[in-house]
Protein backbone atom coordinates (compact mmCIF):
# COMPACT_ATOMS: atom_id res chain seq x y z
CA UNK A 1 0.00 0.00 0.00
CA UNK A 2 1.18 3.68 -0.77
CA UNK A 3 1.50 6.17 1.27
CA UNK A 4 -1.90 7.99 1.99
CA UNK A 5 -1.84 11.45 0.04
CA UNK A 6 -5.03 12.38 1.81
CA UNK A 7 -3.59 11.58 5.23
CA UNK A 8 -4.94 14.43 7.12
CA UNK A 9 -8.63 13.76 6.24
CA UNK A 10 -11.07 13.43 9.12
CA UNK A 11 -12.32 10.08 8.47
CA UNK A 12 -10.72 7.20 5.67
CA UNK A 13 -13.27 4.32 4.16
CA UNK A 14 -11.34 1.47 2.82
CA UNK A 15 -13.76 0.24 0.21
CA UNK A 16 -11.46 -2.60 -0.62
CA UNK A 17 -12.82 -3.96 3.09
CA UNK A 18 -16.60 -4.28 1.75
CA UNK A 19 -18.24 -7.04 0.87
CA UNK A 20 -20.91 -6.31 -1.98
CA UNK A 21 -21.64 -2.96 -3.07
CA UNK A 22 -20.33 0.06 -1.54
CA UNK A 23 -22.41 3.08 -2.34
CA UNK A 24 -24.17 2.98 1.43
CA UNK A 25 -21.31 2.37 3.09
CA UNK A 26 -20.02 5.48 1.41
CA UNK A 27 -22.81 7.52 1.76
CA UNK A 28 -23.45 6.43 5.70
CA UNK A 29 -20.09 7.67 6.54
CA UNK A 30 -20.92 11.09 4.40
CA UNK A 31 -23.61 10.98 6.75
CA UNK A 32 -21.56 11.02 10.02
CA UNK A 33 -18.93 13.64 9.15
CA UNK A 34 -19.13 16.64 10.85
CA UNK A 35 -19.27 20.44 9.35
CA UNK A 36 -15.76 21.30 7.83
CA UNK A 37 -14.38 17.74 8.03
CA UNK A 38 -13.34 15.41 5.07
CA UNK A 39 -13.62 11.66 4.27
CA UNK A 40 -10.81 10.02 2.33
CA UNK A 41 -12.45 7.28 0.35
CA UNK A 42 -9.68 3.80 -0.89
CA UNK A 43 -10.60 1.90 -3.69
CA UNK A 44 -9.30 -0.48 -5.66
CA UNK A 45 -10.58 0.94 -9.16
CA UNK A 46 -11.02 5.33 -9.83
CA UNK A 47 -15.07 5.74 -8.97
CA UNK A 48 -16.46 7.31 -11.79
CA UNK A 49 -20.05 7.11 -11.59
CA UNK A 50 -20.07 8.21 -8.37
CA UNK A 51 -18.66 11.70 -8.49
CA UNK A 52 -21.47 13.04 -10.32
CA UNK A 53 -23.56 11.66 -6.74
CA UNK A 54 -21.38 13.55 -5.02
CA UNK A 55 -21.96 16.99 -7.20
CA UNK A 56 -25.18 16.18 -6.66
CA UNK A 57 -24.80 15.95 -3.04
CA UNK A 58 -23.12 19.00 -2.21
CA UNK A 59 -19.83 17.90 -2.29
CA UNK A 60 -16.35 17.71 -4.07
CA UNK A 61 -13.39 15.22 -4.31
CA UNK A 62 -10.05 14.74 -5.38
CA UNK A 63 -8.31 12.12 -6.68
CA UNK A 64 -5.08 10.47 -6.40
CA UNK A 65 -3.76 7.45 -7.95
CA UNK A 66 -0.57 6.71 -6.49
CA UNK A 67 -0.40 2.64 -7.76
CA UNK A 68 -2.04 0.88 -10.20
CA UNK A 69 -4.72 -0.59 -8.05
CA UNK A 70 -5.02 2.04 -5.43
CA UNK A 71 -7.14 5.25 -5.60
CA UNK A 72 -7.66 7.95 -2.94
CA UNK A 73 -10.59 10.40 -2.52
CA UNK A 74 -10.65 13.08 -0.80
CA UNK A 75 -14.32 14.01 -0.14
CA UNK A 76 -15.47 17.61 1.37
CA UNK A 77 -18.53 18.90 1.91
CA UNK A 78 -18.80 22.29 -0.55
Amino acid sequence: MSADPFDDADERLDAREIDGEPFGDIMAALDGLDEGESLCLVNSFEPVPLYDVLAERGYAHETANPAADEWYVEITPT
